[in-house]
């Protein structure tokens, strides 16, 4: 299907990867997984045929299909939602551009009645007839209502055109899928019907995520981007982790046993070298040592932050409260009669679709918005910390890493400070860094910084793992899960709320669905109650 040989890419003195060989084979799914900056993108693009490798080719097998989730906002403004969609199939939306310009003609020409009819048999081999369904299924899948199909593209705000852009590659049912990032902006339930979707399709895929329920579910193997080299694992990421950790021991393991004879042998030599009844025997040894090799392990380029969250103060059993809270924007209801109660060691997962509320309630909630109507009413001994869904906002752009973090605690001394930042992956020189110039991971991880620093015993977190890499995930909900004291986080990311939560608060069109236990057990009530 895709065979990449001797590919390598270096920009100036820095080699992303090199002689990389690898075959992207009929019918299995490939997660792309790597580092922030380790070169993952730059390989997707390399395969998309947007950017040229260093050395190297890349050959797709003649006839087949390709579709590339590209995300561009505003190529498609012009166009109906579901016109945009059929435009992932291009042949099919030629055929149906032709057909319709010739049936809207008062007349045919003999020529063009001919020419309808070869489009009739085209159209019906390619499953025509059906297409419009097909387009809205896709869309309605993705949460896009039937009443926004006619809608021109410029209507749909970012997150939406983007789904719009996922139902477009979709559609083609193309025999190759390249796809950057397909869960972003989707919310937890519409990352399971992709989930499905991509189950069913058999074509050939590749896929970069950050998610790792949706790699384990989806993904039938995984192509790794480390130590300069790209290498590819069959299963999904759980094992892949589990056996690329076990490859790096053992060669460690080999290495270290492979020094260690070599400084037995050195010492042989170094002893006897000069004694005549055994200088036959060292000459033996030191032949010995110039056999023995040592590989070279290059250094991962996977850095995991060190999280940890602990509380000034101890937490009381009251936390928060809202009590018929109202909020509204215009005519536009979204919290509409809220009462919540939530207390000590509770871990609450706001889930919901896009839009539905729930940046609005952690908002509310927070004192960043008032409310029309009723009142929140936070615990005496309640310390909330609260991580923004937008960092621009939050974080001014005039000011230094080690700065910026240094307005929340004037009194802290400075080691304390770097010690943080340390732990954030913010090294030496890179605390004085501009703020102006930090990428979407480093953002995140200083947004997590504020909250360390801060020790609330209250974490309210909105979409946390937004940029971040797969080890900074597990890193964050290994502590969240840890945390002794009350977390309130929104999250798109199946796999932190399977792990950190113990509480399900549902924001739906008819109100908040409110379930106390995991969220496998709240998937497995909702699907009991709807096969009954």
């Amino acid at each position: 299907m895709i065979r990449v040989k001797d590919v390598s890419v270096s920009f100036g003195s820095r080699t992303l990867f090199e002689n990389v060989n690898l075959s992207f084979d009929e019918g299995n799914r490939y997660g792309l997984i790597g580092a922030n900056g380790s070169g993952k993108s730059t390989f997707m693009k390399i395969l998309v045929g947007d950017v040229e490798p260093s050395t190297g080719t890349v050959t797709i097998a003649p006839g087949l299909r390709v579709g590339v989730l590209r995300q561009d906002h505003y190529q498609y403004d012009d166009c109906r939602v579901l016109d945009t969609v059929m435009m992932g199939y291009p042949e099919l939306w030629e055929v149906m551009q032709e057909r319709e310009r010739l049936y809207a003609r008062p007349e045919m020409t003999e020529e063009e009645g001919m020419r309808v009819g070869e489009l009739e048999s085209a159209f019906a081999e390619m499953d025509g007839y059906s297409a419009e369904y097909f387009a809205a299924e896709l869309l309605e899948g993705l949460g896009i209502p039937v009443e926004r199909h006619g809608d021109l593209m410029s209507s749909m705000i970012g997150g939406f055109k983007l789904r719009v852009l996922l139902a477009q590659v979709l559609f083609g049912r193309p025999d190759i899928l390249l796809l950057d990032e397909p869960t972003n902006h989707l919310d937890l339930d519409t990352i399971r019907w992709l989930e499905h979707f991509l189950l069913d399709h058999k074509g050939t895929m590749v896929i970069i995520s950050h998610d790792r329920h949706f790699l384990n579910t989806v993904c039938t193997h995984m192509v790794d981007v480390d130590y300069q080299q790209i290498a590819m694992f069959s299963g999904n990421y759980d094992y892949f982790v589990a056996a690329s950790t076990l490859a790096r021991e053992q060669r460690l393991a080999e290495n270290a046993r492979n020094q260690a004879k070599i400084a037995e042998l050195r010492e042989f030599v170094a002893r006897f070298s000069a004694n005549k009844s055994k200088a036959k025997q060292a000459t033996s040894r030191q032949k010995q040592i110039e056999k023995i090799e040592i590989e070279e392990i290059r250094p991962s380029s996977r850095v995991s932050p060190y999280i940890k969250f602990t509380a000034k103060q101890p937490l009381g059993k009251q936390v928060v409260a809202l009590e018929g809270v109202h909020k509204s924007f215009g005519d536009l209801q979204v919290l509409r009669d809220v009462n919540l109660e939530i207390g000590r060691g509770e871990k609450a997962a706001v889930i919901g679709p896009n839009g539905i509320g729930k940046t609005t309630l952690l908002n509310v909630l927070m004192g960043e918005l008032a409310p029309d109507a009723g009142s929140v009413t936070w615990g005496q001994s309640a310390q909330p910390t609260y991580f923004t869904q937008d960092h621009h906002e939050t974080i001014q752009k005039d000011t230094t890493v080690f700065e910026w973090l240094q307005r929340f605690d004037r009194e802290v001394d400075q080691q304390t400070l770097r010690s943080i930042l340390g732990r954030m992956l913010f090294s030496k020189d890179e605390v004085h860094k501009s703020t102006s110039v930090l990428s979407g991971g480093e953002t995140a991880r200083l947004m997590l910084g504020k909250m360390l620093l801060l020790q609330g015993n209250v974490l309210v977190l909105d979409e946390p793992t937004n940029h971040l890499d797969l080890e900074s995930i597990d890193a964050l909900s290994n502590a969240l899960a840890a945390f002794e004291g009350t977390v309130i986080f929104v999250s798109h990311a199946r796999q932190l709320v399977s792990d950190v939560a113990n509480r399900i608060i549902e924001l739906t069109p008819a109100g908040i669905l409110d379930f106390k236990g995991t969220y496998d057990e709240f998937l497995a009530k909702r699907e009991a109650l709807a096969s009954a």
